[in-house]
């Protein structure tokens, strides 16, 4: 299916640049024609100057008005994803109704927790994980650049989970797909097998398991445990083109979801390899599996280690211990 044949259905796709390579591509804002009239936007893109006018210049390409936008729903919490909404509602002038999973809209709408102000929180929590206070504090500057990217809600509804979003040509069903974070949703038209995977699945980046701390700074959610379910549930689905959140739409799903358990399988030897030969900390499992990895890496490289070891731990491959504050991983049976 190509370009011209989701124009048919109603679908356009406008690309806008992010400045993190890790992303795999521009970020993908999908605008589709409403039954009766206007556009519903699936994502916003990033709130920078430079995403925006690619945003404007991509609605005046496909021939549509910002006045036409009748909701926005946002795939999940990231900047990268609903930055410019809150543009979007300005040149709009009007109201309109902007949704997302309610464990993602804390990340974007206004009165709630920020990530700032969850930092002492994070650096609690990275040190626990054995993360030099030089290095965690380098690693927040690049952290709190990024929160400068997009400008907050100031209100943003809940999107019912399994209800279908009838648009003009197509039936969306809303698919809660928590991996990536906790409250990734995706869009399903099982009539013309199209799939909406923002960053739920992408082809040639793996989509990074985040930490996600609760209000206790602890862990709340085990992001890639929770992704191999998910992405199971999207193998089943038939699917012809998928519609990530970076990058050129592509088929073959069952494809690039096999190559990516297999990816992480090995990540997963390569872990156990290393701690055969003495227990770690999660940051010397980082070092071992991203021995090239800056400072300002360090949130990514460090949510990849981690994610990967509580699956070997839900195996119980892999046990942990906290050792004068910080957890120490070795492998199932060894002694301490």
């Amino acid at each position: 299916m190509t370009e011209r044949d989701l124009a048919d259905l109603g679908v356009f796709r406008i690309p806008v640049p992010v400045p993190f390579p890790q992303a795999g591509g521009p970020a993908n804002v999908y605008v589709i024609e409403e039954r009766g009239g206007g556009v519903m936007l699936f994502d916003a893109g990033l709130g920078t100057p430079e995403a925006e006018e690619a945003l404007q210049a991509g609605f005046s390409r496909i021939g549509k008005r910002f006045s036409e936008v009748r909701r926005v729903v946002i795939s999940h919490g990231h900047v990268d994803h609903f930055g410019a909404a809150r543009s979007v509602l300005e040149w709009h002038g009007g109201e309109v109704p902007v949704y997302a999973h309610p464990a993602d809209i804390p990340k974007m709408e206004q009165g709630t927790r920020y990530w700032r102000d969850a930092m002492p929180y994070y650096a609690a929590y990275f040190a626990r994980l054995g993360v030099p206070a030089e290095v965690m504090q380098a690693a927040a500057g690049g952290l709190s650049a990024s929160l400068r990217l997009a400008r907050r809600l100031e209100s943003v509804r809940a999107v019912p989970v399994g209800e279908v979003l009838s648009l003009a040509h197509l039936e969306l069903e809303v698919l809660h797909m928590p991996g990536h974070t906790p409250g990734v949703i995706c869009l399903h038209d099982p009539v013309h097998r199209l799939f909406f995977s923002d960053d739920h699945l992408l082809e040639k980046v793996s989509p990074n398991p985040l930490i996600e701390l609760g209000p206790d700074g602890e862990e709340r959610f085990k992001p890639l445990l929770a992704y191999l379910e998910s992405v199971g549930r999207l193998h089943a689905l038939e699917v012809d083109l998928v519609l990530p959140g970076h990058a050129e739409p592509f088929g073959g799903h069952r494809r690039v979801i096999d190559a990516l358990v297999q990816f992480y399988g090995k990540r997963q030897a390569r872990i156990r390899a290393a701690l055969s030969e003495r227990p770690l900390t999660a940051y010397q499992v980082m070092r071992e599996i991203f021995p090239g990895a800056s400072p300002k890496e360090l949130f990514l490289t460090a949510s990849e280690a981690v994610a990967n070891l509580e699956v070997l731990e839900a195996r119980g491959e892999v046990s942990r211990d906290l050792d004068d504050g910080v957890y120490r991983f070795r492998l199932a049976g060894r002694e301490r």
